[in-house]
């Protein structure tokens, strides 16, 4: 079920007012609808038990100045969206955050961040990384791009710049999520980075347009990678560092924790080799990583078969789908003609196609059907 009008925008506007993460509103927005919630911070009650009287009025402050108009206006003209929980486009596994879950969800980029979630891995790591971190981080994600994963990660400096890039180098699914407003271009030095990712990717923020971000912001940023993601991969950590706190919520979320080694004299490899000791599983390529996060016999490189029936693909993808021929590989521009669908809005669709084993293919090359194959036993997060 969609959320309504009044739901969407008293969730835009506690956005604003409330920090990510922020359980005690959580418990609340458990219990009231998110109308009433906001009602009660702008009139000035009832106030929850649990929530402390300044707290309270710290809240307060901050639901007067809430504009949940303006900012969904922002995010339409950034060329993006506000997601609620129960939007189709919703991915079902941040709800294992329970009361940590987001409020809501700003997003840029065309793609369905629910399907580029089904098959996701996150790749994280030391921001001052060595430049064996960043060949490792690049390879990594390039390998899962051209097998139809999604690489998730922070859009960081370090490792999680690398992991973009090797994504993006492919033509394959990134997404970054960041610690500010999805329209804000932070770290500085990524802004052309970031840029490319909300072009050809998808960009996910619980701040609103035009928020910036905080040491703390960083840190719970982190939890929606690990509930995003099917696993979480670190590349190059210290002993004391934020990618060991996303690889310690992925491993209490249910999801796979993977490490890959570095040199033992290395303190940019001693939180990682710590990781593996206690938790982790070994990883040193896209193989490794797909074994452990794929389906039962998910042991090649490609995708044993489709991992949703196409009845619930959104009306573009399966217009896209089903033009494709059924024994011939085609062309970008041939199938855009052949589906009556814009160039790049085919490429969106046959990159989330890929991702959920329905078509096999790369930028610049022909696509094609993948082999029909047996339905899967289980069912993916999401």
């Amino acid at each position: 079920m969609t959320a309504g009008d009044a739901e969407r925008l008293a969730r835009a506007a506690l956005t604003r007012v409330v920090e990510p993460g922020d359980e005690a509103v959580g418990r609340w927005l458990a219990e009231e609808a998110p109308p009433a919630v906001l009602g009660a911070l702008v009139r000035g009650g009832p106030r929850p038990p649990w929530i402390g009287a300044t707290r309270w009025e710290g809240l307060r402050l901050r639901a007067g100045q809430a504009r949940p108009e303006a900012d969904l206006a922002a995010v339409t003209d950034a060329g993006g969206r506000f997601l609620c929980p129960g939007d189709p486009e919703w991915p079902g596994q941040l709800d294992d955050l329970g009361a940590a879950r987001p409020v809501g969800l700003w997003v840029r980029g065309a793609p369905s961040l629910r399907f580029w979630a089904l098959r996701s891995v996150a790749l994280v790591g030391a921001r001052a990384c060595t430049d064996y971190g960043v060949h490792v981080a690049s390879s990594l994600a390039a390998g899962l791009a051209r097998r139809g994963w999604t690489v998730v990660s922070g859009a960081a400096y370090g490792v999680d710049g690398a992991a973009h890039r090797g994504a993006l180098a492919v033509g394959g699914a990134t997404a970054g999520v960041l610690a500010c407003g999805v329209d804000t271009g932070y770290p500085p030095g990524h802004r052309e980075l970031i840029r490319r990712i909300g072009e050809q990717g998808l960009l996910v923020a619980e701040l609103p347009p035009g928020d910036h971000p905080s040491r703390s912001r960083f840190v719970l940023r982190n939890r929606v990678i690990a509930a995003l993601t099917r696993g979480t991969v670190v590349v190059e950590a210290a002993v004391r560092s934020g990618s060991l706190v996303t690889a310690r919520r992925a491993r209490d979320l249910g999801r796979v924790v993977m490490g890959v080694p570095g040199a033992v004299t290395s303190g940019l490899s001693a939180g990682v080799h710590r990781l593996l000791r206690a938790e982790g599983h070994l990883v040193t390529a896209a193989e490794d990583v797909i074994e452990l996060v794929g389906g039962v016999g998910e042991l090649a490189p490609e995708p044993a078969g489709p991992v949703l029936p196409r009845d619930l693909l959104p009306p573009e993808a399966a217009r896209v789908l089903e033009a494709l021929p059924a024994r011939e590989a085609v062309t970008l521009a041939e199938l855009a003609r052949a589906s009556g669908t814009p160039a790049d809005r085919t490429l969106v669709r046959l990159h989330e196609l890929r991702s959920l084993g329905f078509v096999s293919g790369e930028e610049g090359q022909r696509w094609r059907l993948t082999r029909p194959a047996p339905a899967l036993s289980g069912h993916p997060i999401g």
